[in-house]
Parts: structure tokens; sequence; C-alpha cells
């Protein structure tokens, strides 16, 4: 029998082993499995396919740390509590002044209610496109899942304020009963609005026809079935702020020079919120040793 052919087709077999591997080299790395015992995640793209990932050091808030905002915290609690008890809840839409406590209150919501089975969620704006593949990858789970958007705005024409409008009512599938989203927001309709807009708004003898821009706009914000807003602190609700965080940092004196000193770091920040006192606490509790 005639070897001669075997050396080319061992070659041609290297070769299509070889093209194998850098084929194999260039595919997309598959996502990480999903670890249902952690109690945060974040959600992150891997080259196009997503995935749950853990949060191993969260961000640990609680109730009691947050003061000058009662009603809102009571409402989100009461919420949450009936969302974990497997009770009827609403999405939460929390909207105001910057630094006054509406990422912290989720969190620390989040914190109050993780031993019983809550989870918390980290969704991109980015990644809002995602949702409804995120609500799929977790209904059947028996955990309860917030769905944490966190500082969301959007332009005109942007693709997530479609996303996140289907996610909340508009979709052909049922809500999920084991997911809830809560985002927050600087703006109380998440979008930009405009004075042009108003006069588009036309009346028809006593009734008020109200510009086709303006109802697409609220259509979104509607959507939630629970709305917070969150205001500015005025200067004794800052100092009570700063206060309470110098108690959680250890620093228990409070005195003459101490408020002076708070005041001249809020002013020196032109503004007064929660996140400023946290601020001033964490300069003032580190330069105390």
């Amino acid at each position: 029998m005639n070897d001669a052919w075997l050396p080319s087709v061992l070659d041609l077999l290297a070769r299509g082993e070889r093209l194998l591997g850098e084929y194999e080299r260039r595919l997309p790395a598959l996502p990480p499995g999903n670890d249902w015992q952690a109690q945060a995640y974040r959600w992150r793209s891997f080259d196009g396919r997503g995935a749950l990932q853990p949060v191993l050091h969260p961000h640990v808030i609680t109730l009691d740390s947050l003061c000058n905002i009662e009603r809102q915290k009571n409402l989100l609690v009461a919420n949450t509590r009936q969302f974990v008890e497997g009770r009827l809840a609403n999405n939460v839409l929390l909207t105001g002044s910057r630094g006054c406590g509406k990422s912290s209150l989720v969190k620390a919501a989040w914190n109050a209610f993780k031993d019983h089975g809550l989870r918390l969620i980290e969704v991109e704006k980015t990644h809002l496109t995602d949702l409804p593949d995120i609500v799929e990858l977790v209904a059947d789970r028996p955990e309860r899942f917030i769905l944490f958007c966190d500082d969301l705005s959007f332009e005109e024409g942007d693709w997530g304020y479609q996303a996140l409008k289907t996610a909340l009512d508009g979709s052909i599938a049922a809500p999920s009963a084991n997911v809830l989203i809560y985002a927050t927001s600087n703006r109380r309709h998440l979008v930009p609005e405009y004075f042009s807009e108003n006069a588009q708004t036309r009346y028809d003898g006593d009734e008020i026809h109200v510009a086709e821009a303006i109802e697409e706009k609220v259509a979104l914000s509607e959507r939630f079935g629970l709305w917070l807003s969150f205001y500015g602190f005025d200067q004794n609700d800052y100092l009570n702020a700063c206060k309470l965080w110098l108690r959680n940092f250890g620093i228990t004196g409070w005195d003459e020079h101490t408020e002076r000193e708070a005041l001249q770091w809020a002013q020196g920040r032109g503004s007064r919120s929660g996140r400023v006192a946290w601020q001033f606490a964490r300069d003032w509790s580190g330069k105390a040793g």
C-alpha cells in the first residue's frame, strides 16, 4: 500500500487544528454563571451577553443613618415590606434635589430586608434595553428582586427611555411578581422639558388638550405607582445630618467651633444636603483620627 499521501493528510489535519484553535480564541468569552448566593448584583455585559455580577462589598446604609426624610422613608419601607411579604407593591420613582438621600434610601431599604430574601440588582442606563432579559432570568427564583436604576435622565430619542417604559407597563408579558423597579432622578419626568412644549397646549372650549410632547414625557413617570419627592435641607436639617453622621463615625462632641466649621463647609460647597453633611463628617472625623 502506498503511504505517500500520509504526510499531506497529517499536515492538513494540523493546519485544520490550528485554524480551529484560532477561531475558538476569537470567540467571545462566555459570561460567568450566576451566583445566587449573593445579596446584591450589578448587571454587566460580556461581549454583548449579559450576566449578574455579584457585589462582594455592597455599600451598607442603615435606615437610622438617614434623617430629614421620615415621610419618604416610611413610604418606601412600607412598599418594600409589602413586596417582600408577597403582597402587591408598586414600582417607585424617587426624584428631587441632589444629595438629599434618594439613592441612600433605596440601599437602606434593601439592607433592612436583605435577610428576608430581598436582592438588589443595579442596572445602568446603558443596559436598560436588557431589562426584559433580567426579568426573565430571575422570574423563577424564590427571592424578591429590586432593579435599581440610579440617577436616570434621558435625552430626546434615547433608546433607554422606551425600554424602561415598556418594562414598567407596556409589554405583552405580564409583570413578574418577584421584581420591582426603584429608580432615582433629579428630574421629575426623567427627560428635559421646554417652555415651547407648553405653547403647543390648546384649548377647545373649556377643555384643555395637553401638547403631545408633554403627554409623552409624563407617560414614563406616571408608570411608577409611587412617587417620592426630595427637597433641599434648611440650615437646621443640614446641621442635624452633620451631627448624625459624626456620631456614626464615633465623634460625639459638638460645640460652636464644630458648628461653624460645618456651616463653612456647606458654604464652600454651595449646597446644604445629606451628601454634603456626610462629606463634612468624613473630613472632620478623619482629622480627629
